[in-house]
């Protein structure tokens, strides 16, 4: 790629209007990072020591716990570097490797929830064929089919953005490597980039919404045919977690690529909002609302205190 370009850097400008707030931000997104690290990699613990979870519902659970350990790394620790009052720069293949691994880990983890869903489905709506249907070689397989999807949509962005000329302004107005903020620094008509990033982008979330949609309508479908009411509640409670899990990854989403008249502010805030938040709080979600979880969780702490 290097032959393409006569630049070996660039410089991220960090959050949109927020000069003088460094000290700050590092403070507060130091936490929330810490934070999501050791609560994703507590539920890790309690799904992998627990012979109870080792399930399909959990096996995902720990794969998402994974990758919300994973997501935010790609772009948080940059930018603690930079907040911290270190370099803004980042060198080109860093910049490559950025935006290839944020959209790889993110539309991953998009098809991971869409697997969730359907596996709750399956358990709701087919739970006497549940083991069958959500054996082994079917969860591994949706896995794989979750990251080969990944895998193409990011080199597909990633290859149409950096086959581009970048030998002009290096001065990446944004915190970190993405479609928008690199491709107004090309050199040459940008035109087709952008149109292949926004319809694959677009494309992508659209089916993978659809999907979850489908799964839970027929899910709920399925819940108010129960005639009790304690059926109906222990059948809701089985599928709470993941959908608010859902609504807090797809909302910032959402609001990113509706908006009428992009804000940079308000796109950078929601990105943040995105790619470090929504992670941490699905640790909080999963741990909080699931007993199964919480009494891993309260054993492993009780073998370790003893």
């Amino acid at each position: 790629m290097r032959n393409h370009t006569e630049l070996r850097e660039f410089i991220l400008l960090g959050i949109p209007q927020t000069a003088g707030m460094e000290t700050v931000l590092f403070v507060i997104f130091s936490l929330i990072y810490l934070f999501t690290l050791l609560g994703n990699l507590l539920i890790l613990t309690a799904v992998v020591s627990s012979s109870t979870l080792h399930t399909p519902m959990y096996f995902f659970l720990g794969l998402l716990s994974i990758f919300d350990m994973l997501f935010p790394s790609v772009t948080c620790p940059k930018m603690l570097f930079y907040l911290s009052g270190q370099s803004h720069a980042i060198s080109y293949e860093g910049c490559v490797a950025q935006l290839f691994f944020y959209h790889f880990l993110g539309s991953t983890e998009g098809c991971l929830y869409s697997a969730m869903a359907y596996d709750r489905f399956v358990a709701i709506c087919h739970p006497l064929r549940y083991m069958l249907i959500m054996r082994p070689g079917v969860c591994v397989g949706l896995v794989m089919a979750a990251c080969l999807v990944g895998c193409l949509h990011a080199t597909i962005l990633t290859s149409f953005t950096f086959q581009l000329t970048y030998s002009g302004s290096n001065l990446v107005d944004y915190f970190f490597c993405d479609i928008p903020a690199v491709l107004p620094l090309a050199c040459a008509d940008s035109s087709l980039a952008q149109r292949v990033g926004s319809t694959n982008v677009g494309f992508l979330a659209l089916m993978l919404w659809f999907s979850v949609c489908v799964s839970y309508t027929r899910i709920g479908i399925a819940i108010l045919r129960i005639r009790s009411a304690e059926g109906r509640q222990k059948a809701f409670s089985t599928c709470s977690a993941h959908l608010t899990a859902i609504l807090c990854a797809y909302g910032p989403v959402i609001i990113i690529y509706l908006q009428p008249t992009p804000n940079p502010l308000l796109g950078a805030m929601v990105q943040i909002l995105n790619n470090i938040v929504s992670p941490m709080l699905n640790s909080l979600i999963y741990s909080l609302r699931n007993k199964e979880v919480k009494s891993s969780l309260k054993r492993v702490f009780r073998i370790h205190g003893a």
